[in-house]
This record gives structure tokens, sequence and C-alpha cells, in this order.
């Protein structure tokens, strides 16, 4: 058997390999219990090789021995490796550790031992001709470490074989390598147990070695194995779902509750250890109210009427593979602040809409006694200013009150002619022509406000002689385009520089609000404006926003 020497060389020389890069990668998930596992591998063909080497009995057994450290190591350090790898670090505490260990350094002990008792083997007979030991093995030690070993494999190979479905080719690719190094010295090991080969005692699995070590070498190299780690996929979802804003409870088809995240366990006021396996109808408030899925109408307010929150809640269903109803996950989003936030802008619509209304209408009214002066008329233009602010303030307003209701989607050629109407009236003087797309659209409704603002910006500031407005709408894939264009004097360019920066400040600011709102509602409607120069005079603005339906839209509501 000294013919297996060289094969074992081979098989450290390998495992040496794969062990320096399994250890330059040790920060990664499951790279130290990986060169663990390598490390005893190597020590255990290093064992083999001593043990056929040695010229007595005794240092033939010692070196039997001694393999048990290396032996007993590799199905822990695999068991390890796979938890980690995959994510389920949790397990990697020093407690589980020191459980999963006791059996290996009981056998290990055994093995040192072995001149005092027969649990681990038998004892050795005397040598072969070729020197090579004797022994055999299989006291009842000997085959609880056996099944130890096996059952620790298999536990560590189930979530490898999870990753092989994996989307990613590279996880597949690191689970077959892995699977493929297992099985090359398991399947070696259980032919030599069986009494299929031939190798006059020696057990050849370190030599098999040398295949996972060919293997683990690619997966690391090709496969990129802890550089591309999916370690993070499973403790993200976990991190996400505990870590998330709003409160989740998680309710089976019987509602019991299953699971719940942090801010739900403050939401409701409840400990987690004493709702787990609890009524969702003892737990939530106005359980019944809740829709299987979807949104609940209105809001929900949990805790009394003096400091009480109002939630948002929404139940989406878990179905199986086979699309039956499960459970539902309950989530509740703290819309207090929104709530605030909307009666302060109805404060402040109703100071916009009446307040400064009624104080210009004062100042016009008073300055309309004095003499007709230029004085006089600058007064009553900048009362008029005024009140014209006071007006977009109230559209912007109003435009954020539409931001949750008001995508409800509307014709697109009869907004654009109603906002036609409404800034230029039936005999306007400025000359329009219009293009619509050949088949009308339906888009959000908050854009009334948009069209409105870029078609007054295009009528009532065109100061050339023969005043043109031209409105062209076509349709590329799911968006609209939405395009107005006139031959005025342009939008100057520290207006749009303002606009770019998306914000003003004292010394850059731009004159109105107007341009502001075709912003603010583009955006919300999840669209996009642009501002260019028109040839040779004027500007062209174009709004791209989603098609939200095609065929038969709706009229535009009076």
């Amino acid at each position: 058997m000294v013919s297996l020497v060289p094969l074992l060389f081979i098989s450290i020389a390998i495992g040496s390999a794969a062990t320096i890069l399994a250890w330059r990668a040790r920060p990664e998930p499951g790279a130290k219990p990986l060169v663990a596992l390598l490390v005893a591998q190597s020590w255990w063909s290093t064992c083999i090789i001593f043990k056929l080497r040695a010229a007595t009995l005794d240092m033939k057994l010692l070196w039997a021995n001694l393999a048990w450290i290396g032996v007993v190591t590799i199905p822990v350090a695999w068991f390890f490796f796979a938890l980690e790898y995959t994510g389920r670090d949790e397990y990697l505490r020093p407690r589980y550790v020191g459980a999963l260990s006791v059996i290996p350094v009981l056998t290990v002990v055994l093995s040192l031992t072995g001149q005092y008792h027969d649990l681990l083997y038998i004892q050795p007979t005397g040598t072969s001709t070729n020197g090579v030991m004797l022994v055999e093995q299989g006291g009842p030690w000997f085959w609880i470490i056996a099944a130890y070993t096996y059952i620790l494999g298999i536990f560590g190979m189930i979530p490898i074989l999870g990753l092989l479905t994996s989307d990613a080719v590279a996880f597949r690719g690191q689970s077959a390598a892995l699977v493929i190094g297992l099985l090359a010295p398991w399947v070696t090991n259980i032919l030599f147990l069986a009494g299929s080969l031939p190798t006059a005692g020696v057990d050849p699995t370190p030599i098999a070695f040398s295949v996972s070590g060919i293997v683990y070498l690619a997966a690391l190299t090709r496969f990129r194995l802890l550089g591309t780690s999916p370690a993070p996929n499973k403790r993200a979802r976990q991190f996400l779902f505990d870590r998330m804003q709003g409160g989740a409870i998680v309710v089976d088809a019987n509602d019991y509750v299953v699971d719940l995240n942090d801010s739900c366990v403050e939401i409701l006021g409840v400990d987690p250890r004493e709702v787990l396996g609890s009524s969702a109808r003892e737990i939530i408030p106005e359980y019944d109210r809740l829709p299987d899925d979807g949104a609940l109408p209105g809001h929900l307010t949990i805790g009394d009427e003096l400091s009480g929150h109002p939630y948002d809640v929404v139940s989406t269903q878990i179905t199986n593979v086979n699309g039956t109803a499960i459970g539902r996950v309950i989530t509740f989003h703290d819309i207090g602040e929104h709530l605030r936030q909307q009666q302060r802008l109805e404060v402040l619509n109703r100071v916009l809409r009446h307040n400064i209304r009624t104080e210009t209408n004062v100042i016009y009214g008073y300055i309309s006694r004095f003499e007709d002066n230029e004085n006089a008329r600058t007064v009553k233009e900048r009362a008029l200013r005024i009140e014209e602010i006071g007006k977009k303030g109230r559209e912007a307003i109003e435009l954020f009150d539409k931001t949750r209701d008001g995508t409800e989607p509307v014709s697109l050629d009869a907004l654009l002619t109603q906002c036609l109407t409404s800034v230029c009236g039936t005999e306007p003087a400025v000359t329009v022509q219009t293009k619509f797309a050949h088949e009308d659209v339906e888009v959000a409704g908050l854009l009334r406000p948009v069209f409105s603002n870029i078609i007054e910006n295009a009528v009532e500031h065109n100061t050339n002689d023969d005043p043109h407005v031209w409105i062209t709408t076509h349709v590329e894939g799911t968006n609209v385009h939405v395009e107005v264009a006139d031959n005025g004097p342009g939008i100057a360019a520290y207006e749009l520089a303002v606009l770019e920066d998306g914000t003003e400040t004292p010394l850059k600011h731009g004159s109105g609000l107007g341009l502001w709102i075709v912003k603010w509602g583009t955006d919300i409607a999840s669209g996009d404006v642009r501002f260019t120069e028109n040839d040779p005079d004027g500007s062209v603005v174009t709004v791209e926003v989603p098609v939200l339906s095609q065929g038969h839209p709706s009229q535009v509501a009076e």
C-alpha cells in the first residue's frame, strides 16, 4: 500500500492550496469553518502517511489515533460551514459548537485510551507483510461516531441543496461544487466500510479529499465561493421584516398570530412571547373590520381617544404553491403626521382662499378712489399679483392634497380641451393649434393644474405680434408625451435654474409658483417634464407621463 503515499501527498497539496484561498477570505461567511474542514482533511491524510511509514506497531497505532482528530473535525466543520454560508449564522454560537463537539471530543479521548477498552475498535493484531497495520474496526462507539458523522453531513447538505434552484448562476455552481466535494469522500468511505475496496485495512477516504480539494478550488475561483455569498438573503428578509418602520403581523388561516415585527410590538403594546399563538382578535382592535386582502377603508385608531394613533391598515394574503390562502400579513402605517399635515394645509388653504383675496380686494377698491396715475396703476397691478400668488398657492395645496387619491384616470384630450377653454376663453387672442394623438388615452386627473399652468404661461406671457401656441400629443409605449410650444419670449434661464436645483434660496428664487406646480404635479404623476427653446422664438415644454388606460377614456368631470 506504499503506492497510496503519492496520492495522499497530492491530496494534501491540493487541500493546502484550497486552505490558503479560504483563509484569505476568512471575513466572508463560511470561510473559517471551511478552513477548519480543509485543515482537518489534510491532517487526516498526513496521519495516514506517517502511519504507513511508521516502523513499529506502537507508532502506527499512535498515528491512527491522532488521525481521529481530523476525522471528527470534518463533519462538525462541514455542518457549521453550511449554516453560516447559507445565512443561518444564529446557530454559530459557543453553546451550539460545544454541544456538537461533545461526541467528537469523546471519540478522540477513546482513541487515545484504546489500550484500556474495545469501545472504538478492537486492538491491533499485528502487521502485514507490507507493513500495513491490520486493525479490525467495529467497536460500539465506532458505529456511533460513524452515524453521527453522516447525520451532520446530511443536515449540512440540506441547506446547500436548496441553492441548486437559485436564480443566481454563481450560487447554483457553488452548491453543485460543494455537493460533489462532499459526496466524493462519502462514497469512498461507505465502500471502504462495506469492504468493497482492496486497501488492506487502510481507509482510502483521505485520497478522495484530492477530488474534494479540486472541486473546492474550482468553486473558490470559478464560482467565487466566499466571494459571492448567499448568506445575506435569509438574514436580509428577516432584517427587513423586523426593522421595517411600519408594523407587520403575520396570522394564519385560522386568525392566530404566527409572527410580528418589532414595530408592531410597539404599536400594539404587547409582549411577543405572550402574543405568538394567540388569537389575532384579542390583539388587534376591530379585527373583524379588516379585509381579507387589500386596504382598510378609512383608518384604524389604536389606543384611547387621547393618546391613540391613526393607522392605515393593509392586509396581504399569503398563498401556497396551489394558490390556497394560508394566512395574511397585516401592516400598520402611522398616518398621524399625514392627518396633521392635511389639517395644516386646510387652514393654509382657507387663508389663501379667503383672507388674501379679501385683503387684495380692499386694497384694489381703495386705490380705485385715487387719481388714475402711474402709481395707482402700479398698486393695482401688485394687488392683482398678490391675488394671483394666492390662487397659485391654493392650486399647489390642492395638488398635494390629491397625492393620495388624485390618480383617477381621465381623458387626456378632454383634459387639455378644458384647460384651453379655462385659460383662453371662447375668443382667445392667441392662435392655438392642437394635434392630438389618433387614439385618446387616460392619464392621472391631478395633472389638470400642470397643463393649465403650462398653457397659461404660453398664452398670457406671449408678447409676439402674432402669438401662437401649438399643443401636440403622441403615445410611445406606456407613456404619452404632451408638448406645448409657443413663439413668445421664452422662459427665463434663472427660472429654469431654480427648478433644476429643486429648491429656492434668498438669493436664488423664482418669480412665482406656476412652474413649481408643473414640476411637482408631474413628479407626483410619476412623469417627467423638460423645458427647451423653440426655433426661432419661444419655448417648448414637454410633459411625459404614464398612460393609465387606453380605448374608451372617461371624460373629465366639470
